[in-house]
């Protein structure tokens, strides 16, 4: 099938396509029809977009396999009858008589016949052909053996010229032969002078080389040093310019500061004088307020009793007088006693309210004693606060001179790393120079895809810390430095392999490299690798096994086995060779001759400085040393970053001691302006509290006024009414008179006293707080603010402090700068006498390196000189063997001639020759082998006449069999057609007739007549080549009416016709199982019931039948019905009963 009929028939429609599918037939073995031995025989047939597979009992299997099975049981090609698709039966009944003759020729198995007949026929024509060709052949043999008979004799005359010619030319090739062996042996003799000679400069000059390198690394190393040292000298010196700056502005800043402090010592010690003087009038003041307070106190007691005593005195006689009015004024006891109740009621509210206003009084003097008291308390506070400034501000001074000394010191060693990281730096740098360098060198060692690979690696390794990569073969070993030529040239490639623990690790790292396109790797997996050491020789002097003398770890013992496990290490390539052929082993010397088990030998001279081990130990020390310094590099920077967070830290915590401090003289400004309002605020409260005190003293007196009042008018009011005073009333208001002018006077004096007293208080107590205090606060801020006598000490010591210490950074680093100078001298005179030293070695290098060449061009020129006398050699001797055998003479014959006479001889013979130009020199090996070839084409021309008289009886004999066999199957299948027939039709009567080329000349009725036996008599000796075709007549309704030929018939009966022809064959050759599409569909119904029984009884004798029908008829008499659909482009399979399939066929007919 094509691509586009391939894809049709696995999927059709939209969806994902479909690849393939398969059809799979399960067999019942159980009667061992198919010869497997298994009960049951399973063949699948898978179709796929290109190709068809066949598989047998789940195994594949070739389909010609298949085919053989199922020719094996039963399932004839020659018989396709077994299976009836669609349109079979319609085939069958439109087929014309000429073709039905070929399918019984099909059922028969005449093709076998035929194709062995074709192919003898070809066999036939072949020899025919072959014949011809051979009398051709014997035709010109025999000519030519005519012509050589008349040329062998003038060979013969040829032949002895030709051997004195050989003779001649032997004794000369003979000659020139032993020159050259003469002028071979003269080079080799040179060379092998050459050769010790090169070998012992060879030597030196290695040696030198080794100097030559250790004195490259010491260059190296010291200019290392010198750059180290003037990355130290420049950053030293940008130090000092920085810490000179530094100290300049300090010294600036401090004779600043000395002048200041000079000027602030006069103007602190006139602000003392003025405190002192301040001071002491303060004392003064107070010492003589203390004096007067006493005095005052006593003078305003001794008023305030003297005027109770006026006033209750006055108060008496007042009521004595208003008693003595309050008589003449009332007429009568009830009305005086009436205005004295209506009075007593006026002053007992008038006390009540006085005792309201005297308790407000009261409680605003305690209010304002308790005010009077916190704001003294403040006023207290500030003071001792104000006074107190110096001490905290000295205090202050001395955390922000250590927060100074902190940020200074972390300031210098940030420095010390700054200075390290340089110098790593610079080291880095120059490591990371040489580890390129050195993988640069180790990259020409060996190809680029490995050296990718190898590189992508260490990348994947550092990236992912890959466990199970140990690192390449040359990196896992130490060898002595004698035998790095012999385990480098034993290695060879496996240097670079690289040993991993197991294959998964590899499959890994393999997968990373084709991510990355990076390389190609050969891996070594310990889990993977058997080694077979070799049998070294018992303990043989200056023999050993090579692996003795590499160093590894136990762990990789497999991979150094693998590649040095049998390789003896030898003296010299003598030895070697002797033990590799005696033992089976590889052997080498330490100068990588190398001699191998098969006797080849391998060497010559191998450039120590080109040692690959030397370069992967040169790679692995740089490479382990820049990844040491960028580790250390990386510390230092973390460090670097660990102090500059110290380092903020610091500078915050100094800013906040520093802004703390402004704040805090900030803070005193508000606090002089508090005390002064506080002061303000205690005149203010003392006056007011004198004034309530005052105040409540006059509501006391009026009080104990009123009281007296109220008494008075009580007492009254209990006494009888008389219209005057009684004597003891007169007597005492006289009394009273008498009492109050002395009060008075009294009370004069003292106020006087108590005023003057007072006064003096007010003016002392006024000049104290307002005056003199208020200038000693003024004194003391001026004194603060102007002065700052603390801070300005703190920030002079300060300053010297900072000098002092950059002063001292100054000289250190002079001192470390003399030091540097002192190592760069060193240093470069140390490198002027390494460069010295390396430039004379390298000056004999290359006069060594000369005297190589000069040797090496002779030894080239030799060679090419030995290569011209071998090749002269190889053609003398060429030509000696192209002289052939030679005659004993030619050794001895000529030998004591002069060469000039052997050349002169020669000259003559081939003169002589000439005439023999046209001979035929091989005439008597061509007469032979022409004689030979006759006797060959004779005898083979003898074999193809009897093989042609085989073939001929062969296709007799075919053609025989094949008439047989067609005759023997019509004879089967026509008789079993007329069977067949009459049980499909009963009343009826059908036969097969054969038609030949002769009865085509005869009338059509009369052949009819003519019987099958009267066929079979009259023909049975002709052959099968008359036979054109075979026709079938039937009759339905009688077995004696005249038969109808197919033409004749209805569709249904023509059907019905080919199905009896089908079932013939079958018959004829039985097959396992039948398969029949839709066989009954153009049947009557009462052929279908006959062709369902027929089925029926031909399945219970030799076969299983498998049927699909739309009809009931077939259902009837089934044993098994499944029903088959197609839904979505799918069709399903499922058993039914039969029921459901009856009902099935009706629903279908219904439609």
């Amino acid at each position: 099938m094509a691509d586009e009929e391939r894809q049709g028939l696995l999927h059709e429609g939209s969806g994902s396509a479909v690849l393939s599918a398969y059809v799979e037939i399960v067999f019942d073995n159980s009667d061992e029809r198919f010869p497997t031995g298994n009960k049951e025989v399973v063949i699948r047939r898978t179709i796929g977009r290109k190709k068809d597979e066949y598989s047998l009992d789940r195994k594949n299997a070739p389909k010609s396999d298949v085919m053989n099975l199922l020719e094996s049981a039963g399932f004839s090609k020659s018989n396709p009858y077994y299976i009836v698709p669609q349109g079979r039966v319609t085939e069958l009944t439109n087929m014309p008589d000429s073709r039905r003759l070929t399918l019984l020729k099909e059922v028969a198995g005449t093709q076998v016949y035929e194709q062995r007949r074709a192919e003898s026929l070809r066999i036939m024509e072949e020899t025919e052909s072959k014949r011809d060709k051979i009398d051709e052949l014997l035709k010109y043999i025999e000519e030519r053996l005519q012509e050589l008979e008349e040329e062998k004799e003038e060979l013969r005359g040829f032949q002895e010229k030709d051997r004195e010619r050989r003779c001649l030319e032997f004794t000369i090739y003979q000659r020139e032969q032993d020159e050259i062996n003469y002028a071979l042996d003269q080079i080799v003799k040179s060379k092998v002078n050459g050769a010790e000679e090169s070998e012992k400069i060879m030597q030196e000059f290695q040696e030198r080389e080794k100097e030559i390198r250790a004195l490259e690394d010491g260059i190296t190393s010291t200019k290392q040093k010198l750059n180290l040292a003037r990355v130290d000298k420049r950053q030293l010196e940008d130090e000092r310019k920085e810490y000179v700056k530094e100290r300049a502005q300090v010294e600036l800043d401090l004779k600043t500061l000395e002048a200041d402090q000079a000027h602030l010592k006069d103007v602190r010690q006139r602000y003392k004088r003025e405190l002192e003087s301040l001071t002491q009038q303060i004392q003064e003041k107070q010492k003589e307020l203390e004096e007067i307070t006493p005095s005052y106190n006593a003078k305003k007691e001794e008023e305030l009793r003297m005027r109770q005593q006026l006033e209750e005195a006055e108060a008496t006689r007042q009521r004595l007088y208003a008693k003595q009015g309050r008589n003449t004024q009332f007429r009568s006891k009830k009305e005086r006693d009436d205005w004295l109740e209506k009075e007593i009621k006026e002053i007992t509210s008038t006390v009540t309210k006085r005792k309201s206003v005297r308790a407000d009084l009261e409680k605003d003097a305690h209010e304002t004693t308790q005010e009077l008291a916190q704001t003294e308390a403040g006023i207290a506070e500030l003071r001792v606060k104000l006074d107190g400034r110096g001490e905290v501000q000295d205090e202050m001074l001395e955390e922000i001179s250590k927060a100074k000394e902190l940020r200074n010191k972390l300031y210098d060693e940030r420095k010390d790393l700054w200075r390290e990281d340089s110098r790593l730096s610079s080291l880095l740098d120059s490591s990371r120079a040489e580890r390129e360098r050195s993988e640069k060198t180790l990259s020409h060692a060996m190809d680029h895809a490995t050296s990718r690979g190898l590189a992508a690696v260490r990348r994947y390794i550092e990236r992912h810390n890959l466990p199970g990569v140990y690192g390449t073969l040359a990196e896992l070993m130490e060898v002595a430095e004698i035998y790095r030529t012999a385990v480098e040239v034993t290695a060879g490639a496996s240097l670079f392999h690289l040993v991993v623990d197991t294959d998964e690790t590899a499959t890994k790292v393999l997968e990373m490299l084709q991510r990355e396109k990076a390389g190609r790797i050969t891996f070594m997996p310990l889990n993977r690798l058997t080694p077979r050491p070799g049998k070294f020789p018992d303990d043989t002097k200056g023999v050993h096994p090579l692996l003795n003398k590499i160093s590894y770890k136990p762990a990789y013992a497999k991979a150094f086995e693998q590649v040095f496990g049998k390789t003896l290490l030898c003296p010299d390539l003598n030895v070697a060779a002797q033990f590799a052929r005696s033992h089976g082993l590889s052997a080498i010397t330490p100068d990588g001759d190398r001699g191998d088990k098969r006797g080849a030998l391998t060497g010559g001279y191998y450039d120590p400085r080109r040692s690959r081990l030397e370069a992967v130990a040169s790679a692995k020390k740089w490479r382990d040393l820049f990844n040491q310094q960028r580790a250390e590099l990386d510390e230092v920077k973390a460090a670097i970053e660990a102090k500059d967070q110290e380092i903020t830290r610091a500078v915050s915590n100094l800013q906040k001691l520093e802004s703390k401090r402004a704040h805090l003289e900030a803070s005193y400004t508000p606090m002089r302006t508090q005390l002064q309002s506080k002061t303000a605020m205690v005149s203010r409260l003392t006056e007011t509290l004198r004034s309530k005190q005052e105040s409540l003293e006059n509501v006391d007196s009026a009080l104990k006024g009123l009281q007296e009042q109220l008494n008075s008018y009580q007492s009254e009011l209990s006494s009888e009414f008389k219209k005057n005073l009684t004597r003891e009333e007169e007597s005492l208001l006289e009394e009273f008179t008498g009492t109050l002018r002395t009060l008075r006077k009294l009370l004069s004096v003292v106020s006087t006293e108590r005023i003057e007293l007072e006064q003096r208080k007010s003016i002392l107590e006024l000049e104290v707080r307002e005056n003199l205090q208020m200038k000693l606060d003024e004194l003391r801020a001026r004194e603060s603010d102007s002065l700052e006598g603390p801070g300005k000490n703190g920030d002079l010591g300060s300053a010297r402090s900072e000098l002092q210490r950059i002063s001292k950074s100054i000289a250190s680093l002079e001192k470390r700068l003399g030091k540097i100078e002192a190592e760069l001298e060193s240093g470069n005179k140390e490198l002027r006498n390494l460069e010295g030293l390396k430039s004379q070695l390298l000056a004999l290098q290359d006069e060594a390196q000369k005297i190589l060449e000069r040797q090496q061009k002779r030894i080239d020129k030799d060679i090419s000189k030995k290569s011209i006398l071998d090749t002269k050699a190889r053609e003398v001797s060429k030509n000696i063997r192209d002289l052939g055998v030679l005659p004993e003479e030619a050794f001895e014959k000529y030998e004591n001639l002069d060469s000039n006479a052997v050349v002169r001889r020669l000259h003559k013979i081939n003169e002589a020759l000439k005439k023999y130009s046209h001979v035929n020199k091989k005439a008597v090996e061509q007469y032979n082998s022409f004689t030979k070839q006759r006797d060959t084409l004779i005898t083979r021309r003898k074999e193809l006449d009897s093989s042609q008289e085989s073939i001929e009886e062969l296709i007799q004999h075919l053609d025989q069999r094949k008439d047989e066999a067609i005759e023997r199957t019509f004879k089967q299948v026509s008789k079993y057609f007329a069977e067949i027939f009459t049980k499909l039709v009963p009343a009826g009567k059908g036969r097969l007739i054969i038609q030949r080329k002769v009865d085509q000349r005869h009338d059509a009725a009369a052949d009819a007549s003519e019987d099958e036996d009267e066929h079979d008599g009259a023909n049975r000796g002709k052959s099968v080549e008359n036979y054109t075709g075979v026709g079938i007549t039937v009759s339905f309704n009688s077995q004696h009416d005249e038969q109808q030929k197919l033409s004749q018939l209805s569709g249904g009966q023509k059907s019905l016709c080919a199905l009896a022809l089908i079932f013939a064959i079958q018959r004829c050759d039985p097959a396992p199982f039948y398969l029949f599409d839709e066989i009954d569909a153009n049947l009557d119904a009462q052929y279908r019931q006959s062709t369902a029984q027929m089925i029926k009884e031909l399945s219970q004798e030799n076969g299983q039948f498998i049927v699909t029908t739309f009809r009931p008829e077939l259902i009837q008499v089934a044993d098994k019905h499944y029903s088959v659909l197609y839904k979505n482009k799918s069709s399903t399979i499922a058993c039914a009963t039969k029921t459901e399939a009856l009902k099935f066929v009706q629903e279908e007919a219904g439609k």
